[in-house]
């Protein structure tokens, strides 16, 4: 790719000029041609652990800068959600990196959004020519890469990160290599958290119902307990493996691998180790029966209490129907299918996350109160694009509601051009 291009990217992006604690004024067109890797650091200057771990990234930039072969390739963009601008000043004098400009609302806004940042503080590394992410924990690549040794972070097979010995709860061993030619679930899990501990029960009845039915399946358990003795114990009701908890290294690269925000998270791969759903939870929670195994993600979803945590993980559009009945929704399903379909396969082939997840919903008491809480008209055919994360909504009013009226509606969203009411 041409520096040209990736600048041209990059001031998209960011926008033309940086600052530094210096107060001077970085010109993102010099950020350097052999740039390959960005990372962004959201955080704020009021915030404990992000003073924490700014002592620790200014460590390991240093380091970084001095010895690294890699060295022009990378740079770090803080991003801040500061409302004093006296405070913002006086935490940029710690960075040897540049920040987005104080006044630069918009801008933060949508990077937060853009990235699902969840948390602060927060590193998530991406492509500086694409702005695809390279790894979304890098929190994790600082403390367990202080020399850098393994710039850029990216994401390796699975295989190859869960290599190693495999526990079962009778205490015997089996290599990782087992996992070959099944599905596989890493669960990311911990005794101290309720939501976790009721995960475990279903999931254990799912697991016997799968094996049952004669596909190949495992699940590998990564833990989040906080000592060895409530892991056993918590293992102890689990039937399938999980990853020695005194070998934190590994369990650590795979909560890197995944992106690993919050507990409990399922995982579900293919027999080649490639994602098939992040969704583990919603789906063994939706489908207890698991007629539909391995959760092949569906193009559109019926909005229900289980899957409505989706809401809160990027933009979503939401047809809201005059339906009483599960069926009656299907004739809306059917309408924006297929471009949920090309939306699908389009950022599949990118290798890329979807960008909007498709909802219909009828007229229950899950929608009206998604209704009141983001303040939607009555009518009914309503087509929207809500963004939770942002606040933001957009709303199509219209008599009909056509394949062509989603489709332009959905494409204008994508390039931007919709103006957002706020939630």
């Amino acid at each position: 790719m041409s520096s040209a291009a990736m600048t041209e990217f990059l001031v998209n992006l960011l926008g033309e000029w940086l600052v530094n604690g210096e107060k001077a004024e970085v010109d993102v067109h010099a950020l350097g041609s052999k740039l390959s890797l960005l990372g962004l650091y959201f955080g704020c200057s009021l915030n404990g652990p992000c003073k924490q771990f700014n002592a620790s990234l200014c460590e390991f930039y240093s380091k970084f800068k001095k010895s690294s072969e890699h060295k022009d390739k990378l740079e770090i963009v803080f991003i801040s959600s500061d409302q004093d601008q006296k405070q913002w000043q006086d935490f940029l004098q710690e960075m040897q990196w540049p920040a987005l400009p104080f006044k630069d609302r918009h801008k933060k806004m949508k990077l937060w959004n853009k990235y699902k940042v969840t948390s602060i503080p927060s590193l998530v590394f991406i492509d500086a020519a694409t702005g695809k992410v390279v790894c979304r924990n890098g929190l994790l690549v600082v403390r367990d890469d202080p020399k850098g040794l393994e710039f850029p972070w990216g994401p390796k097979p699975f295989a190859e990160v869960v290599a190693g010995p495999l526990l079962r709860n009778n205490r015997q061993t089996t290599d990782s290599s087992a996992l070959e030619a099944s599905y596989v679930g890493v669960y990311f899990s911990a005794h101290w958290c309720p939501p976790c501990r009721s995960l475990t029960r279903v999931l254990v009845e799912s697991y016997r119902k799968v094996k049952e039915s004669g596909h190949k399946f495992e699940i590998v358990f990564v833990s989040a307990d906080r000592s060895e003795e409530s892991f056993t114990r918590y293992f102890s009701e689990m039937p399938w493996l999980a990853v020695p908890y005194t070998d934190e290294a590994r369990r650590s690269r795979l909560n890197r691998l995944y992106g690993i925000q919050g507990i409990p998270t399922l995982i579900l791969l293919d027999a080649e180790g490639h994602m098939i759903t992040r969704q583990g939870r919603v789906e063994i929670l939706n489908d207890p029966d698991c007629r539909l195994f391995p959760w092949h993600p569906r193009p559109v979803l019926e909005l229900n209490e289980s899957n409505a945590v989706q809401l809160h993980e990027g933009p979503c559009l939401v047809l809201f129907v005059d339906a009483e009945e599960e069926g009656e929704l299907e004739p809306a399903k059917e309408l924006i299918q297929p471009i949920a379909e090309k939306i699908m396969a389009k950022y599949k082939a990118k290798e890329e996350e979807t960008p909007l997840l498709f909802f219909v919903a009828g007229e229950d008491d899950m929608s009206d109160s998604l209704r009141d809480y983001t303040n939607l008209p009555e009518a009914a055919p309503l087509l929207t694009i809500l963004d939770m994360s942002a606040h933001a909504k957009y709303v199509k009013d219209v008599e009909e509601i056509t394949p062509a009226v989603v489709e332009q509606f959905v494409s204008d969203f994508l390039a931007e051009k919709l103006k957002p009411e706020p939630i």
